[in-house]
């Protein structure tokens, strides 16, 4: 009798496309997640112990304990663009390959910044709910807003979405300025409009801070009191980076002076699965300040068709595996204990 041959194990987390469950049943068997709900921690390692691959989301965590019990396992594949939520050395130490979807999260995620901002300074989400109370009677001089005409923006992180954000801001009549610590070239910087500043002189400068960094153990808190101090009375903050590199709990002390006019967020403190000792929910004094925030669930690449790509790639990661290839867009080698930093 001749011996049927092993069937990759592919284990997917959370709820996707069905054209990626038909690619993945061509390489393997898939364990998916169908329900909208991610499966907890415990659940995520009974799964995965029994796995060649694995699809990874963010709301996934994989460190070194659970790696100990994934002995088949052979890639992550991350449909997501950081990959702060997964121990890429503890990976690379035991053979797995980790890999991400570098590019394809970075213009939606610059649009919905934009539409963040926009909707904070001309207060889009209050006026809404005016309009279907029975008050409304027509226009009254309320709910003055603000502008970007002549006002300076100021940009933190300058990757792949800051600098998207910044191409979309180019015909708003404002002042670009940037931080991060690999400035950009002078070409990029003239075509971008923009200029390069300390953090200190960016905060000072600043009526609008546009948060697009990575979290890094060097950017945790990177805005916290002190920083958002520096800023104009009257300033607005808008994240669409990583909840943790402002301090929430700062944001809303500096609203509650008026010291800051609103702040703007798709990500959040408590999403951010690779610090232990991060809050279990959103900072309650964002949700109790409708007037002054503006808050998305983590909408930053929700575009239907985007999503599917985001799924598809990751899949091709797993693919790559499993066939014997380097995976595409891998940001660690097994054997190799120095993860690659993502931008």
């Amino acid at each position: 009798m001749t011996a049927t041959p092993h069937r990759p194990c592919i284990v997917v987390t959370h709820r996707v496309h069905p054209e990626v469950i038909e690619l993945l049943s061509e390489h393997g068997n898939v364990v998916a997640n169908d329900t909208l709900d991610s499966w907890s921690h415990d659940e995520l390692v009974e799964r995965a112990q029994q796995a060649d691959a694995l699809m990874l989301f963010m709301p996934d965590r994989v460190d070194a304990a659970m790696l100990d019990h994934c002995r088949r396992l052979r890639v992550i594949a991350g449909a997501l663009k950081g990959f702060d939520n997964v121990d890429v050395e503890a990976c690379a130490e035991r053979g797995v390959w980790v890999s991400i979807v570098p590019d394809l999260l970075t213009e939606p995620t610059a649009e919905l910044a934009i539409a963040l901002l926009l909707g904070l300074l001309r207060n889009v989400a209050a006026g809404d709910r005016y309009v279907r109370t029975e008050r409304f009677t027509g226009w009254r001089p309320t709910l003055y807003g603000a502008t970007l005409g002549g006002a300076t923006v100021g940009i933190v992180g300058m990757g792949e979405v800051g600098r998207a954000v910044a191409r979309r801001l180019a015909g708003f009549g404002c002042e670009l300025i940037y931080h991060d610590l690999a400035p950009l070239n002078v070409a990029d910087e003239a075509a971008l409009r923009v200029s390069r500043r300390d953090l200190p002189t960016l905060l000072a400068e600043s009526h609008v801070l546009i948060l697009a960094a990575p979290l890094t153990p060097d950017s945790r808190h990177l805005i916290g009191g002190s920083a958002l101090l520096r800023l104009r009375r009257g300033a607005y903050v808008v994240n669409v980076g990583r909840g943790s590199v402002i301090d929430e709990r700062a944001v809303v002390a500096l609203l509650a002076d008026d010291h800051l006019a609103g702040y703007a967020a798709d990500v959040y403190e408590m999403e951010d699965l690779s610090l232990p000792n991060r809050p279990k929910r959103i900072t309650p004094g964002l949700i109790e300040r409708p007037g002054q925030t503006l808050l998305t669930p983590h909408l930053g690449s929700a575009v239907a068709d985007v999503r599917r790509q985001i799924e598809l790639s990751a899949a091709r990661c797993i693919i790559d595996t499993l066939e014997g290839r380097t995976p595409r867009h891998a940001v660690n080698t097994p054997g190799d204990t120095v993860p690659t930093r993502a931008g």
